[in-house]
């Protein structure tokens, strides 16, 4: 057994019997049954004094009581304390591998009450994270007054993987990866694309690995799922996928991931037909088409070109791509892009969806790496010039119709357009778009976000839910400002 081990868990078994003692028949919840203890640098029950500091991110009151969540940032582990009360009052810790929605029920980490004559009293140091099963966790302190109601803090963790605000965002994101399922939110598909497109690519810029596991991992749980090579009757779903594994093949160089790529963009390209002239239908039981489904074409056959020696086959692809698209209609007299084209093949004047801007200019910088040309360069810039200010309200984007979910298709668009104005800001030699990316990014980390790192749908502030598709967007939006 672990020497450190056994040493604190005797400690706390000491300290809770010498709880039960000096209670002395005060009125107590019955024991719950004991949780799975935690190692990583050092076991769960580890006792606070030695940790070489003490931050409080959070608080809270009840009935005259403080009840705060401790943490030692150095060694991820945390305690709960509840002061200003009596004798009986009781004091623990909650930890959840999700994000908070979900903890282990009746478990009360490290419970404990204040003994005879005391007016505070705390639990033992736990864990926040399971580095052995991958778990990104968090803690909550919770305290009750003798006789008294429940009151818990907020979640939050400390600052182990999250030293930065897109580090910060990241492991946030991590906490809604599906350790069974290895998809984002338990059973998102093309969400799950981006959300580990976004992870990726922050391993990338800030140069934090640690989460670079649940690429494997994401493929090789899935890659016989659905069509198979993530592919389906979406097309576009197909696209997001495509350009997943291009990132990943930049990661790491696997050379299945960039197969995979082809597979997905050769089942695109069978999906291409003569309906309104040309383009990639957006699902192969009809043959509506759409900008997103395209716009994807472009890019990963763009960057399928500049990743295989001595392709023609793709880049040819991308040219027909883009040579379609700019004369489809879809691009509205505003430089902007309408969602699709009707039944007589003219532009629908359905909504400008923020990642029907944004996937856009990515593909373009993408083509004009593979042939040099300077005028997509320009056509590019034009489009985000009237899309950074039409998506904007009070300086801050906003996606058409933006609600308070953070769930369904929608909160992942965002982060799409994002990425793609960060990829085209990058390739300008000015970088132009620089500043919005700046003012977004601090609007969203002062008024979007909780003690989680946890952000909602509205970058410039309000009410709303959490959840991946926000998170992913927020972390792209990060991801973009920083590189």
């Amino acid at each position: 057994m672990n020497p450190l081990r056994s040493t604190s868990v005797a400690v706390s078994a000491a300290l809770t019997t010498l709880s039960a003692l000096l209670i002395g028949g005060v009125s107590s919840p019955p024991a719950a049954a004991a949780p799975t203890s935690l190692c990583n640098k050092y076991c769960d029950a580890r006792d606070p004094s030695l940790s070489p500091q003490d931050r409080v991110p959070v608080s809270t009151t009840v009935s005259a009581r403080s009840v705060a969540l401790h943490f030692d940032d150095t060694d991820a582990m945390g305690w709960a304390s509840i002061d200003n009360g009596g004798p009986g009052d009781r004091v623990w810790l909650d930890r959840s591998m999700d994000g908070g929605r979900t903890w282990a029920s009746g478990s009360r980490l490290g419970d404990t009450a204040v003994p005879a004559g005391g007016r505070g009293w705390r639990t033992q140091m736990y864990n926040v994270d399971d580095w052995n099963a991958r778990g990104v966790g968090a803690l909550r302190a919770c305290g009750q007054p003798a006789g008294g109601a429940i009151a818990c803090t907020a979640w939050a963790r400390t600052t182990w993987n999250a030293g930065s605000r897109s580090t910060a965002a990241a492991t946030a994101l991590m906490m809604s990866f599906d350790r069974t399922s290895k998809l984002f939110g338990g059973n998102g598909w093309w969400t799950s694309a981006n959300a580990l497109t976004a992870i990726i690519d922050n391993s990338r810029i800030s140069g934090m690995g640690s989460y670079t596991y649940a690429i494997a991992e994401t493929y090789d749980k899935n890659v016989n799922a659905q069509g198979g090579q993530f592919r389906n009757e979406y097309l576009d779903d197909t696209g997001w996928w495509g350009l997943a594994w291009i990132a990943a093949y930049d990661a790491t160089g696997d050379s299945r991931y960039l197969a995979t790529a082809r597979a997905d963009a050769d089942h695109m390209n069978a999906n291409w037909n003569n309906t309104c002239g040309g383009g990639v239908r957006w699902n192969t039981n009809g043959n509506y088409k759409n900008a997103i489904t395209n716009e994807l074409f472009l890019r990963l056959t763009s960057a399928l070109h500049n990743r295989i020696p001595g392709d023609t086959v793709y880049l040819n692809q991308a040219k027909s791509e883009w040579n379609w698209f700019r004369n489809s209609g879809m691009i509205n007299g505003g430089h902007m892009i309408n969602d699709g084209l009707n039944d007589s093949c003219a532009n629908n004047g359905q909504p400008t969806w923020t990642y029907n801007q944004g996937v856009i200019l990515g593909a373009l910088t993408e083509l004009h790496r593979a042939t040099g040309d300077a005028a997509l360069l320009t056509t590019a810039r034009q489009l985000a010039d009237a899309s950074t200010v039409r998506l904007q309200t009070n300086g801050v984007l906003r996606e058409p119709g933006e609600g308070d979910s953070c769930t369904g298709d929608g909160p992942s668009f965002k982060g799409a357009y994002v990425r793609g104005l960060g990829t085209l800001n990058r390739q300008l030699s000015d970088h132009p778009y620089a500043p919005a990316l700046t003012r977004w990014a601090n609007s969203a980390y002062d008024k979007d976000r909780n003690a989680l790192d946890q952000y909602g749908p509205h970058w410039s502030g309000g009410g709303g839910a959490t959840d991946y598709g926000c998170q992913q967007s927020v972390l792209d939006l990060l991801n973009a400002a920083t590189g």
